[in-house]
């Protein structure tokens, strides 16, 4: 009989409920061969199950996968081996130089492989019979509140990330566009690719898009404003592949023209560039082939034409619609209004984009001034 001061172990399950979990996963009467990597795989096919049923992308359950995979491989330990120490040291060494990972990473890595043991670990599962019975351990929660990274302030990105100047985008604008009349003036291939790209990067900017989102855009996502009818046919765009959150289909919305010019590029596109194309496809734009221009192309022609400008590095395509909502907050947009123009849920997230300038602020500070001035001499 054990003293009351001593931990009583779990209960061993019976040989018959573990050869029932075994034949839940593997069926009736099938023992493999290699059992840990028999059950590790069963392990990682029964969890994408579980995330599909939560209808989470299949991005989300492709990544999560990896990631478990890739600490199995860098500890040598299946996850009933994992301890609370093995972790802590894989992450510690993510975190160390040359190439540290930044904490806003090493916390998703945290919160992908404490979701799989949240699933290893449910008894509704047979993963805990299976692994006592065959290995004779279970498998463990290793994170929790004391070993998990916190998260103590809302922006944990790169400093270096920002907005464009207004002196910053004019250039970079002049820049696409000299691109494209030196290619027609010599006669050089790629004079389309360069005047989509250029419109490209002035839609981003135009409707404060995501680079996906951007991507994504068929030529009937324009549509008419009734309340600003000068716009056209390009009064408003619809964006249906908006950021999802998690386990949510992509979120739609319907962004308003703001900027006149912004529809003469678009107009000139549409009627001048993209029908020399060929495409028949509903893609906004099209490649030579007849495809739709990838996400990773947008960043890799914005990364050329800003390292040829000499900008910073920390500079990516979210720089523009970082550029949009500082803009429209300095010309005197309301907060909301830009917050439903972007997509944003919460304030604090389009405060976290605004990087106004100093000559907003001090206009800002002055009219303040000026308000209490008045109250005071009216009073």
């Amino acid at each position: 009989m054990q003293g009351s001061g001593e931990a009583s172990a779990p209960p061993r399950i019976s040989e018959t409920r573990a050869e029932a979990a075994l034949a839940l996963v593997f069926g009736d009467g099938v023992r493999p061969l290699r059992m840990g990597e028999a059950v590790f795989e069963a392990m990682l096919a029964g969890w994408a199950r579980q995330q599909s049923s939560r209808h989470l992308a299949e991005g989300t359950k492709r990544r999560g996968a990896q990631l478990v995979r890739r600490f199995r491989a860098d500890t040598g330990l299946w996850p009933w081996q994992w301890q609370a120490l093995h972790l802590d040291e894989w992450l510690e060494d993510l975190a160390t130089p040359p190439q540290p990972r930044a904490v806003s990473t090493l916390r998703g890595y945290q919160a992908t492989l404490r979701g799989f043991l949240d699933y290893l670990t449910d008894e509704r599962y047979p993963w805990q019979s299976i692994c006592e019975a065959e290995f004779g351990v279970r498998p463990v929660q290793v994170l929790d509140e004391r070993n998990l990274i916190r998260h103590v302030v809302e922006y944990e990105g790169s400093p270096g990330r920002r907005p464009l100047t207004r002196e910053e985008l004019a250039v970079f604008f002049d820049y696409c566009d000299a691109r494209v009349c030196d290619r027609r003036a010599r006669g050089r291939k790629g004079a389309l690719a360069a005047f989509r790209d250029a419109t490209l990067f002035k839609a981003i900017y135009a409707w404060g898009l995501r680079r996906q989102e951007a991507a994504r855009l068929d030529v009937s996502d324009f549509s008419a404003n009734p309340h600003r009818a000068s716009f056209g046919p390009c009064g408003m765009l619809s964006v249906r592949y908006g950021k999802a959150s998690r386990g949510s289909a992509p979120k739609r919305r319907s962004v308003l023209t703001v900027f006149d010019w912004s529809v003469e590029a678009i107009g000139q596109y549409l009627e001048e560039v993209r029908p020399l194309y060929g495409c028949e496809g509903p893609a906004l734009w099209p490649t030579e082939r007849g495809g739709r221009l990838a996400s990773a192309q947008i960043s890799e022609r914005f990364a050329e034409y800003r390292d040829e400008l000499g900008l910073p590095a920390e500079l990516t395509p979210h720089a523009l619609r970082h550029s949009y909502v500082t803009h429209l907050i300095e010309d005197g947009f309301d907060e909301l209004f830009v917050r439903m123009q972007v997509g944003h849920r919460f304030a604090s997230t389009t405060a976290l984009y605004t990087g106004v300038s100093g000559d907003y602020k001090n206009e800002a500070m002055a009219r303040a001034l000026r308000g209490q001035l008045g109250e005071a001499l009216g009073g």
